[in-house]
């Protein structure tokens, strides 16, 4: 019988200094965007790793270099230490030609380790976890990975609209399950975003006894119910969708529910840039099924925003939808909570545990456009109900998923790593 996943549990690291711990924070596809001043959202890694450094480690992320013209090292705060790595061309590549330069980011790292090595190295998605593997194998260093993407569920939700970003690596083939159960099978202890990506990782035959959840966290200082909110809309309610417009977004799920609240707008975050969402083949795929339903009047998609200017557009919002059919972390139901909106949700991933309903929202069948409609209904029906909910919301968040808790729980993941690792080394018979 498979052990169940569980929560980290408590004890003392390892090293002589606990409080301190030097972490090595491998994210490849972090990229440009660890790099201070590059504007846009901030990588998770990056928070996370600003927020163990808060607890008083020293955190170095790794990512691979996609840009010639930026430093080798940076410090984005006190603690933190940003490394380009170079590895194959310095330029963004799809993820299904990354997997041939793995080995030399692998190299890379393990001449930076054999020098300094750290007391931990947490990879970050699997590309980075093969790579990081390889190299702890050799130099004898604990690895935690937190897994992200999986195969497994891309294998259940491929792309309905022929679109790939991400590649063919990403679409759960077998070369690339094979990889992911290898960096699964060969850490120390596997992070999950979400309590169904944790029987995931189960389902590949990782022990659940080796599984911790770790959510995403959400930035509360930035996301927060007070602050200028967008101009409100003239119709009977505004709903807001954030996060893109790709295959599993379910934008036409949302379209579909429109039709069915008259007088209900819809504004829809994320894709292109705006100057370009005339030019984007999905929007332009959308606006004809607005059409169709006859809610393009309803309708507005805003493209690519500032990352500090989605909040304004969230406290605006009425109901926050977030009707996607795979979404393992539910950022932004999160970042909606934050802010005191009523979110209604598919059933499915990271919202599972996010959203909390009927205290925070409502969770409906993932795909049911009539389900989403009624559930939106009844919110925009009920003024009292959608304060309550946003009051819920932005508790529940400030409880659970702020960086600082999610960093707690890094740690202490950390710690029981070193702890057994520590435990091993004392057992183990004198030379």
């Amino acid at each position: 019988m498979t052990s169940s996943p569980r929560s980290p549990g408590g004890g003392a690291c390892a090293p002589e200094d606990p409080g301190s711990l030097s972490v090595a924070l491998v994210a490849e596809g972090a990229g440009p965007l660890a790099a201070p001043g590059t504007g846009g959202r901030t990588p998770p890694v990056l928070q996370l790793a600003e927020a163990l450094a808060e607890r008083g480690h020293r955190v170095t992320v790794y990512a691979r270099r996609t840009d010639p013209g930026l430093p080798d090292r940076t410090t984005p705060r006190e603690g933190v230490e940003v490394h380009q790595v170079t590895a194959g061309p310095p330029e963004p590549l799809p993820r299904n030609e990354l997997l041939p330069h793995l080995g030399e980011f692998g190299r890379r790292l393990a001449r930076i380790w054999r020098v300094r090595p750290p007391d931990v190295v947490h990879s970050h998605c699997w590309m980075s976890g093969l790579a990081s593997l390889r190299t702890v194998r050799e130099l004898g260093l604990p690895l935690l990975h937190t897994c992200r993407a999986l195969g497994t569920a891309a294998r259940r939700h491929p792309p309905r609209t022929g679109t790939d970003p991400l590649g063919h690596l990403a679409q759960g083939t077998p070369e690339h399950l094979a990889h992911e159960t290898e960096v699964g099978l060969g850490c120390d202890h596997a992070l999950a975003s979400c309590r169904d990506e944790a029987v995931e990782l189960v389902r590949l035959g990782i022990p659940g006894d080796k599984i911790s959840v770790v959510p995403c966290g959400v930035d509360t200082a930035l996301f927060t119910p007070h602050g200028p909110a967008a101009p409100p809309g003239t119709g009977r309610g505004r709903l807001l969708q954030l996060g893109g417009i790709g295959p599993h977004r379910g934008t036409e799920v949302s379209l579909a529910a429109l039709a069915r609240l008259p007088g209900t707008e819809l504004l829809v975050v994320g894709g292109p840039r705006p100057d370009r969402l005339d030019a984007d083949a999905e929007v332009r795929r959308l606006r004809r099924i607005a059409a169709d339903a006859g809610v393009a009047d309803r309708l507005r998609f805003l493209g690519r925003v500032p990352h500090r200017e989605v909040p304004a557009l969230l406290r605006g919002a009425d109901v926050v939808v977030c009707p996607g059919d795979h979404e393992p972390l539910g950022r932004a139901a999160l970042e909606a909570m934050a802010c005191g909106r009523p979110v209604v949700a598919s059933a499915v991933g990271g919202h599972l545990d996010t959203v909390a309903d009927p205290g925070t929202g409502r969770l409906v069948p993932p795909r049911d456009p009539d389900a989403l409609a009624r559930a939106v209904h009844e919110l925009l029906a009920d003024h009292v109900a959608r304060a309550a909910c946003g009051a819920a919301g932005r508790r529940r968040v400030l409880r659970r998923y702020g960086w600082a808790r999610v960093a707690a729980v890094t740690e202490t993941a950390y710690c029981v790593v070193l702890d057994a690792q520590y435990a091993a080394a004392r057992t183990m018979p004198a030379p």
